[in-house]
């Protein structure tokens, strides 16, 4: 019986850039969602802590599963097995550029202003 598949997420939260792993990733039936279940993370049974994978764990503990927006997924990568989690930033000079949006949320197409 083949391995179940673990699943490299990279998404923009805010200004940062998240890299989660889970077992579970399908598109939700709420139109515009991916959900993500069964995220891992490392064991706390390692020598050297990363801050940033001990950030992700507190802030998804006890969440069962996650929506996240569609156009906040930068890649989905089904990978050969779990890495460590991270946060960096995506903000000003990194290379990950975020989706464009109009000021305000409104489409500028159009307007005559």
């Amino acid at each position: 019986m083949a391995a179940q598949p673990v699943y490299k997420i990279i998404f923009h939260n805010g200004k940062q850039v998240f890299e989660i792993f889970a077992k579970q990733i399908y598109q939700s039936d709420m139109w515009g969602f991916i959900e993500i279940e069964e995220m891992l993370f490392g064991e706390r049974s390692q020598i050297v802590v990363d801050p940033s994978e001990e950030k992700l764990k507190s802030e998804f503990s006890g969440v069962k599963r996650s929506y996240i927006p569609m156009q906040s997924i930068i890649r989905i990568d089904e990978v050969e097995k779990q890495g460590a989690a991270k946060i960096s930033e995506g903000g000003e000079g990194s290379k990950i550029a975020t989706f464009p949006m109009a000021p305000g949320g409104a489409s500028s197409v159009g307007s005559d202003d």
